[in-house]
């Protein structure tokens, strides 16, 4: 089995899928993955094949612009003024980002495409190649149920029409922002118009597109009205190399006293990363725990640091978290499993989109406090959420408990089956 992983986005729209290139690969499969440019070494770097995707999408998001926008998405006003703000400059970029991914399934000649849910022409290219094309989100929010609206709306208490409802507004903007790039590189690549059944979840035939979700049930449990072909056996844990070894600076400042509490917002930082990180220093001091910054991708921004602070750039979550107390993060998917993964009490401060959810369901199962919105982050704030994820007994106990179970469940080998099965001739 040859499969092509098309995605685009931040550190965390890359890192599962190449977990989940690595569990293809050992299981006797082919991989490889297309994506921005800006991760070719690190995704050559654990054994896959790489196919390039034009780099704009990260240089987008590296603008004060993007970064302005980015903050606002916190609101559903917000969201759609963002959406708007930015369309003028996503519509050619998708274009291309379709034409890399299109050169990218002519050169892999693949058996499986799978693909991130911002590359809309996932359906197109199986179709095309006649392959199954397999829809692979990280979070449970695209996919239609009563259970819970969709990913970046409120949590209204409106009922189950209003929960339903919702994916019916998400996926109609969805269409609308992809409409003229998706016709436009259908055009390019003189392929007609496209089939007028097929969209994210349809193929021409109007029949389903397979969903593989990574996430795990165990944060939140596959709901009842899914449908068969969506599916979710746990999260794509990406594990680091066994030789591998932190900075001198890192592995002294862990020996020199207690585990430290990490907080890292990953690439979100907003319009203020350094202001940010100031309030973040001064919860911690208040809080009276050591701490480790991490820096992220276009993240935190410290400048000088107390002692029991040290800042730090990419380190391996699964190396981190289990020496830390407690950690800190805006609420992606992937960062989300790895502090539970860990045993590691949980404090989110999400931004928008998928982060809010995993930040209820941080509370909900009792790993963690009430979540601190970006758009209210404060010193006092922070500082109380730390306090209680650092010295409440039972939610230290529930933390761990639940990481043993995560650390069971083997999501990875059982997505792999999964995919064979797909894969395979009927």
């Amino acid at each position: 089995m040859k499969v092509l992983i098309v995605t685009v986005g931040s550190h965390g729209d890359v890192q599962p899928y190449v977990a989940l290139g690595k569990a293809i690969v050992a299981a006797g499969h082919a991989a490889d993955v297309c994506a921005p440019e800006h991760f070719e070494s690190f995704i050559r770097g654990h054994g896959l094949g790489y196919q390039p995707m034009d780099n704009g999408f990260i240089e987008l998001m590296t603008t004060i612009e993007a970064r302005t926008a980015l903050e606002d998405m916190g609101s559903l006003p917000g969201a759609i003024r963002t959406i708007i703000r930015l369309m003028p400059k996503t519509g050619e970029l998708q274009r291309r980002l379709f034409s890399d991914a299109w050169a990218a399934a002519h050169q892999v000649r693949p058996d499986v495409v799978l693909f991130h849910p911002k590359i809309a022409v996932g359906p197109d290219i199986g179709h095309e190649l006649g392959i199954p094309a397999v829809l692979a989100p990280v979070f449970p929010q695209y996919v239609r149920t009563r259970e819970f609206p969709a990913v970046g709306l409120p949590d209204w208490p409106l009922g189950n029409g209003y929960r339903r409802g919702s994916y019916a507004f998400v996926h109609a903007v969805g269409a609308w922002a992809s409409r003229k790039p998706v016709r436009a590189w259908r055009e390019a690549e003189g392929l007609g118009p496209r089939p007028r059944r097929m969209g994210p979840f349809t193929r021409a035939d109007g029949s389903a597109v397979p969903v593989l979700h990574g996430f795990s049930p165990l944060l939140c449990p596959v709901p009842g009205d899914w449908p068969p072909q969506a599916v979710a056996f746990g999260d794509w844990p990406l594990e680091s190399p066994p030789d591998f070894q932190p900075e001198p600076a890192l592995a002294e400042f862990l020996a020199a006293g207690p585990p430290p509490v990490y907080i890292g917002f990953g690439s979100m930082s907003g319009r203020s990363p350094a202001k940010k990180a100031a309030i973040v220093v001064e919860a911690v001091q208040r809080a009276g725990v050591r701490a480790l910054i991490g820096r992220g991708w276009g993240g935190l921004d410290p400048g000088d640091l107390p002692p029991q602070v040290h800042a730090i750039g990419h380190v391996p979550h699964d190396w981190l978290f289990p020496r830390t107390a407690a950690v800190v993060h805006h609420g992606g998917a992937g960062t989300t499993h790895a502090g539970l993964r860990a045993g590691r009490p949980t404090v989110i401060c999400p931004f928008f989109g998928d982060q809010p959810f995993w930040a209820r369901r941080v509370q909900a199962l009792g790993v963690g406090p009430a979540p601190v919105p970006q758009s209210k982050l404060s010193v006092e704030r922070l500082a109380a959420a730390i306090t209680q994820a650092t010295s409440q007994p039972e939610i230290t106990r529930r933390a761990e408990e639940l990481g043993q179970r995560l650390r069971a469940e083997g999501g990875l080998a059982k997505a792999v089956v999964w995919l064979e099965q797909v894969a395979r001739p009927h």
